[in-house]
């Protein structure tokens, strides 16, 4: 998608879950440049410091604080603003926290599928919904080759497991209801994101920042083998909306997608810290922030997947899409926007302008 086509969405009514959240608030910038009417449904933001509250995004859309498990009110919500587009991206999406809570993970990830699914099937109105996932949802069998999408669904932890029964619900409403309604619905099974503003816990770059911003010095990282399809928050945004008004236009666009980077950038959690570690350190204010390195320490914590990529063979084909920034580039922005923060933070949200029309020519 360039800028150009983002035109579409000017005058859309969009409405989008889990807008406070990391993802959703670049996606809610992204849509607010390119004049779309922008609802949020969501609790208040997950993490303090919040991206979405540092680049005001709530003076700029239509802001409502919801839980996507209350379904009278979610639906209430659909009525009175009639989207044409919606967005799902509400969600637990922590694995760590997922064995703490398992009840609330699957409520939340479950249950606000059947919810978002239900709101969709009472509302004309809407044209296109995309329920975003993530690339956990597969039986991992730790092979060396990426998943596809007709590969079995069967996370393995509560949260990788909500999300695969998520996709299964999706799946129901559309064989046994959205097939007769004016509606196209997919599924983007999504990699790991990075970029500037993540302040979540349990995140590898995040940890990176947090440690690099309170010159610490020393990035702890719990296991450095694991291997992850890493990529720019902006590459599966931009894919989001390619689909949502791919299908808008033409229904036969809708399915399930994979939404990864190329081989290039799955790499390992060691890999990306080196990376970000060398890109801290020979920036131009590595002289005012210091320098940071990273040492092995692992916590005995909970399962996690050693190895794990996607095959995304499907969506080159179907929307001709390939990355627009690699895992350096990405890596080059997560810094750039971080220091910038530190220095301007009242420029927040000129930065995610300035990055997302970067992107976008």
């Amino acid at each position: 998608m360039t800028k150009n086509d983002l035109e579409f969405y000017k005058g859309k009514k969009v409405l989008i879950t889990g807008h406070t959240g990391f993802k959703g608030s670049w996606l809610c910038q992204i849509l607010i440049g390119a004049g779309a009417e922008v609802t949020g449904y969501s609790l208040e933001p997950p993490t303090d410091p919040s991206l979405f509250v540092e680049a005001g995004i709530a003076e700029k859309i239509n802001h409502v604080v919801g839980d996507i498990r209350d379904r009278e009110k979610l639906i209430r919500v659909f009525e009175e603003v009639q989207p044409e587009i919606v967005f799902h991206l509400a969600a637990q999406p922590i694995v760590r926290e997922s064995y703490k809570d398992p009840v609330g993970t699957y409520e939340t990830n479950v249950m606000g599928t059947v919810n978002i699914c239900e709101a969709v099937r009472q509302t004309a109105s809407v044209k296109s919904f995309l329920n975003v996932t993530t690339d956990k949802v597969y039986k991992n069998n730790e092979w060396c080759w990426g998943y596809r999408e007709n590969e079995p669904l069967d996370g393995y932890d509560p949260y990788s497991n909500s999300k695969s029964c998520s996709e299964l619900v999706t799946h129901s409403y559309i064989n046994s209801f959205y097939c007769d309604m004016d509606v196209a619905v997919s599924t983007a099974r999504a990699g790991n994101v990075i970029g500037g503003g993540d302040f979540a816990p349990d995140r590898i770059i995040p940890d990176c920042v947090r440690a690099a911003e309170a010159k610490e010095g020393v990035i702890i990282v719990r296991n450095p083998y694991s291997t992850r399809p890493y990529q720019h928050v902006l590459e599966p945004l931009n894919i989001y909306l390619t689909i949502a008004k791919a299908q808008y236009e033409d229904k036969s666009k809708a399915g399930f997608y994979n939404v990864g980077p190329d081989d290039a950038d799955c790499v390992t959690t060691g890999d990306i810290v080196t990376k970000f570690c060398a890109a801290w350190n020979n920036s131009d204010g590595a002289d005012s922030f210091g320098t940071v390195s990273w040492e092995n320490r692992h916590d005995g914590g909970p399962h996690e997947a050693n190895f794990l990529k996607l095959d995304c063979s499907l969506i080159k084909q179907v929307f001709g899409w390939k990355p627009v920034w690699g895992i350096d580039k990405a890596i080059e922005m997560v810094v750039r926007f971080s220091q910038r923060r530190i220095l301007e933070p009242e420029k927040v949200a000129e930065e995610m302008d300035n990055e997302i029309a970067e992107f976008f020519e």
